[in-house]
């Protein structure tokens, strides 16, 4: 019974044999599929070196609106928030008191040059009379005097008259420029003095960045320097300004400073709106750079594999400068070269790849 085991355990091994034997070569022999990736071609440009900051856009000028005359407020029609147009009325002041001051100022006037009209004549007759003899040259000269006297009380009462003339126009309040209202510090019925702060005016027709840096970067941001502009009010919007000044921002714990960028406002930023500059403070001319997906990280360092003839042989590089997707490779690949873009984190040294086409289908792989 037992010799009857054996021999049916050692012809089911046999067969087991036979059937392994009959594999086709090709197949016992195959190995894992090849990577599918993408590629792109190492590219030669012109790399900036910059240094970002986040800073905060201010207003060039922003006047404050003080009142020029006493007198309570009457009315009130601008808010903070509104946009303002040179010239338009912010508020009015109670004129009352300053209307008849030049009231009585304008009269004033009309009654001193009746006064010297009528002086004129007399002085007219007496030049006639001294002439013959008939009054004394000190008569005369009295009544000349007393021309040239109400003359003076004339050009006084003129400028009394302008002036309340001014002080009445000062009773309403105006925008001096294009821009918005950002605070109001006055309301219906208060008394305003002269000097009293009543509107403060942004303009957004200029704008004034101010972009703080450690000191560790001070060697590096020079005035004169390009700096690119953006602000997340406005997407996918970038200016271009210089920076026109720096200025030291030293404080207990730090001794920071500010690079002051001033530029036209293209339309809709807003003063007040957080900022993020690039300072370009170099330029390397004819760098290769590559996606940066392109770069992998390996126990080796930083690499990218190189694709040719199917296969994807992994370099060592030194990558430089990384900006809006794109690394800058100072050594270890050359322009023209085709490394491995989509799938290259998935890659080891001297792996079988297909790549992608246009439309996503696994080609030969060869380049």
């Amino acid at each position: 019974m037992n010799i009857k085991r054996t021999s049916a355990l050692v012809i089911a091994l046999c067969g087991t044999v036979l059937l392994g034997c009959g594999k086709k070569p090709e197949e016992a022999g195959k190995g894992p599929p090849p990577a599918i990736i993408s590629v792109t071609q190492v590219e030669s440009r012109n790399v900036q070196v910059v240094q970002t900051s986040v800073g905060v856009a201010d207003s060039d000028t922003a006047p404050t609106i003080a009142a020029e005359v006493s007198g309570r407020v009457d009315r009130v029609m601008a808010d903070t928030g509104e946009a303002v147009k040179a010239g338009q009325i912010l508020a009015q002041l109670d004129a009352r008191d300053i209307a008849n001051a030049l009231r009585i100022a304008e009269s004033d006037v009309k009654r001193l040059e009746a006064l010297i009209e009528n002086q004129r004549k007399l002085t007219e007759r007496n030049r006639q009379l001294a002439a013959q003899n008939f009054i004394s040259p000190t008569r005369l000269d009295e009544i000349v005097s007393q021309e040239k006297a109400l003359i003076e009380q004339l050009n006084g009462a003129r400028a009394n008259a302008d002036n309340s003339r001014h002080n009445l126009e000062k009773t309403r309040i105006a925008a001096p420029v294009d821009g918005r209202v950002e605070a109001r510090m006055i309301s219906r019925g208060d008394f305003v003095t002269p000097g009293k702060a009543m509107f403060q005016i942004s303009t957004e027709k200029n704008l004034r960045v101010r972009l703080p840096f450690p000191e560790s970067v001070l060697n590096l941001i020079k005035t004169g320097q390009r700096v690119q502009l953006t602000t997340p009010t406005s997407p996918g919007k970038t200016i271009e300004g210089k920076i026109s000044e720096i200025r030291s921002v030293i404080g207990s714990a730090n001794r920071a400073f500010e690079a002051i960028v001033e530029v036209s406002n293209p339309g809709d930023w807003r003063p007040g709106a957080s900022v993020n500059g690039a300072v370009v403070v170099a330029e390397h001319p004819g760098a290769a750079v590559v996606s940066e997906i392109s770069v992998v990280q390996r126990p080796a360092g930083m690499v990218v594999y190189v694709v040719k003839d199917g296969k994807a042989a992994q370099r060592i590089v030194q990558v430089g400068e990384r900006r809006d997707g794109v690394a800058e490779i100072v050594s270890g690949v050359t322009a023209g070269e085709v490394v491995a873009m989509d799938g290259a984190g998935f890659l080891t040294d001297n792996a079988d790849v297909a790549i992608k086409d246009k439309s996503g289908t696994p080609g030969s792989g060869k380049k």
